[in-house]
């Protein structure tokens, strides 16, 4: 079977609209893919999923929390080797500032999701949430980790991901949206409460769910491998909510 694989002779029996979703994803990747269906799951929000006859939603969901842990693993790997003078603050800020929802969302779309979802989607309506290209990016990292391998996938990330991202112009723009919301707090006489809604995960890779409420009220909600890192995200979420300054 990897042999015909590697000769691509299993994409003969893939239909046109296949044909031109494995295109779209050599194109992005780098390779064709050995199991489009993995692919097709990357592309498939929770509001396009199918529920099964047992209520189990069929979703990019699951790949997209794979996605997360090996693009974080990627990327503090390389900030690692790329700064080895740097203290685990600055790395773990750099990082936070890679993963975010807004500048993933920003690189799915500059690399095609944006485009291929719409050819998927063809005559059919659908408005996702704002981080629905976000995502669909870790969603297809984790597609390619599962088709491909760690190996693969890391050169992915770093050629054909990170290129996206200005590195020295993120560190050179610090903003600690946790403390924007305490200023903001102090500033209202607001409460401001962080809880945690969810952990997901095992203990190699774990997804925390934050919620942010003021005064009693949910306003955000965030998400994160580390509970800092949710807090972090749900309080960046909270300033766009609040139109807070950062």
């Amino acid at each position: 079977m990897k042999l015909f694989q590697k000769l691509g002779v299993h994409l003969l029996f893939l239909s046109k609209k296949d044909k031109r979703l494995a295109a779209s994803i050599k194109l992005m990747t780098g390779s064709k893919p050995f199991n489009i269906s993995l692919y097709k799951l990357a592309l498939t929000p929770a509001g396009l999923g199918e529920e099964t006859d047992k209520g189990f939603k069929i979703s990019n969901e699951r790949l997209e929390f794979l996605g997360d842990a090996v693009l974080g693993a990627v990327i503090a790997e390389h900030l690692f080797q790329k700064y080895p003078f740097r203290d685990e603050g600055f790395l773990t800020e750099t990082r936070s500032k890679v993963v975010n929802r807004e500048s993933l969302n920003q690189t799915g779309i500059k690399i095609g999701l944006k485009k291929i979802l719409d050819m998927e989607l063809g005559d059919r309506n659908f408005t996702g949430n704002k981080s629905l290209y976000g995502d669909m990016l870790e969603a297809l990292i984790g597609a390619t980790y599962l088709d491909h391998g760690y190996s693969f996938t890391k050169k992915f990330i770093l050629r054909r991901i990170l290129l996206h991202f200005d590195l020295e112009g993120m560190i050179a723009t610090t903003t600690n949206y946790k403390s924007k919301i305490i200023e903001w707090s102090q500033r209202s006489s607001k409460f401001v409460e962080y809880k945690v809604l969810q952990v997901r995960g095992n203990q190699r890779f774990k997804e925390f769910i934050v919620s942010l409420e003021v005064e009693g009220q949910e306003i955000a909600q965030g998400k994160g491998s580390t509970k800092k890192k949710a807090e972090q995200d749900a309080s960046k979420n909270a300033c766009e909510e609040l139109n807070i300054a950062t």
